[in-house]
């Protein structure tokens, strides 16, 4: 789903190779990539500017592992909502710091959210306090063993740069 409202924007190999660049090295400045990347200066920061206006680019912040933060137990709840009753919830859910993403989704349900907690027993609480509204008619969680592929752009922005 696009959540961008400006239109899907094709990339070069040289966005890839930017991208690729300020994903390794998100402090880097635009001398250094310039420079790293072979390109002047004004060509760097004028990709830059461009995928930063496009949303392919939709921020610099940290990366932070909720593990170190002390909430190790990850779930996925699958949630289906009253008629009429989405925007309530998304609000409910958006309060609720433990809820790390939320999609709507097709299929079994109408909502998709990752959780996080602090042991399986936490994750009780968390449970309790996601379903805390009355539009949420059912719940089915499934709690992750492992992260066999951890969240990664990389490989499909070297897909769409054509290398």
């Amino acid at each position: 789903m696009l959540t961008t409202k400006e239109p899907v924007m094709a990339i070069d190999r040289l966005d890839g190779r930017l991208i690729e660049l300020l994903a390794r090295e998100p402090r880097i400045g635009v001398l250094e990539a310039s420079r790293r990347l072979g390109v002047a200066r004004g060509t760097a920061q004028a990709r830059l500017d461009r995928l930063l206006s496009h949303g392919v680019i939709r921020g610099f912040g940290p990366d932070v592992d909720p593990a170190a933060l002390g909430y190790p137990v990850t779930a996925f709840a699958t949630l289906e909502i009253k008629q009429g009753e989405g925007a309530d919830v998304r609000t409910h859910l958006a309060s609720v710091p433990e809820v790390l993403e939320l999609h709507t989704i097709t299929g079994h349900g109408d909502m998709l959210c990752r959780l996080v907690a602090r042991s399986n027993a936490d994750l009780q609480r968390v449970i309790d306090k996601v379903v805390g509204i009355e539009g949420i008619v059912r719940a089915s969680t499934a709690i992750v063993m492992e992260n066999a592929v951890p969240l990664r752009i990389i490989p499909l922005v070297q897909q769409a740069a054509g290398g």
